[in-house]
């Protein structure tokens, strides 16, 4: 029988400060699934009383983020003058357009306390006619989001449209993104509407049509091809993907593009301090030396 799985990807460690985390993409050889063209798994980590995430200002040009989590909390501040505390299943989707900065910190409260954080940060290339649209925040709680029930499978679409249903997440193009958790002997076929996809096993046991495949690593899918999602032992599965890319995009630090020159610029505009401050925030990370 032809697998199902046309690529299988595994994370590389990545230290930001104090915190590390699994890249996943881009990866070698595979720099998108659909729109995505970044994707952090953080956690799960422990942070003692007094301590905590602390990602100073930093500038994005041409794309999404899109941070959602499965325990803990972040604090956003944004050079849009937005402060915004997302929690365990809401989503913070962020269009960085023609260019926005912000931070991403440890709250008061919990780094009094201590917490544990774990969960997904992305990054949506825009499609060209969109990159350099005006930047826009916009914070979706877990109650908005679709949540139901397939066999004994438990789905949340977080962005985009899969099984009949659709996210209020305003999104660019035809996204896939959802949450899966499936008990242990549950299964779910995999969605077949969509152009590219690819499935991320965050924590427990899967195997697509009989394939194992590892936790942290991500499955991605031949296009059209049908595939089942199965779990002996339990798993929390993502689903990603969506329409291809309309061309190739360059990425380098906080920054994609559809044009080299663009990069460039937005190099040139934070080195210069041409891009808006967050207010309240007076740190920010130097450009990185090519």
């Amino acid at each position: 029988m032809t697998s199902a799985i046309r690529n299988l990807i595994r994370p590389r460690p990545r230290d930001l400060g104090g915190f590390s985390v699994r890249r996943v993409l881009p990866a070698p050889g595979l720099k998108m699934v659909g729109p995505f063209i970044f994707f952090d798994h953080l956690g799960p980590a422990v942070f003692a009383p007094g301590t905590g995430i602390d990602v100073r200002p930093h500038p994005h040009i041409g794309l999404a983020t899109v941070t959602y989590l499965f325990e803990g909390a972040l604090l956003h501040r944004d050079s849009l003058g937005v402060v915004a505390t997302i929690e365990p299943g809401a989503v913070n989707w962020m269009t960085a357009g023609r260019g926005i900065v912000h931070s991403e910190r440890t709250g008061p409260e919990l780094r009094a306390s201590g917490h544990r954080i774990h969960g997904i940060q992305s990054w949506v290339a825009l499609p060209r006619e969109f990159e350099q649209v005006d930047p826009a925040f916009r914070h979706h709680s877990a109650a908005s989001l679709p949540e139901f029930a397939i066999g004994e499978a438990t789905v949340r679409v977080i962005a985009g449209h899969a099984y009949g249903s659709a996210s209020p997440v305003e999104v660019f193009a035809p996204t896939l993104y959802v949450d899966v958790v499936l008990p242990p002997g549950a299964s779910l076929p995999a969605p077949e509407d969509h152009e590219e996809r690819a499935c991320y096993l965050a924590e427990g046991q899967l195997s697509i049509d009989g394939e194992p495949v590892e936790a942290g690593n991500m499955a991605v899918l031949e296009p059209g091809a049908a595939a089942r999602l199965e779990s002996s032992a339990g798993a929390r599965v993502l689903l990603l993907g969506g329409a291809a890319a309309d061309g190739p995009r360059h990425i380098w630090w906080n920054f994609v593009s559809s044009s080299p020159q663009r990069m460039e610029q937005a190099k040139q505009d934070w080195r210069a301090g041409r891009f808006p401050a967050v207010p309240g925030e007076t740190e920010h990370i130097p450009l990185p030396e090519e």
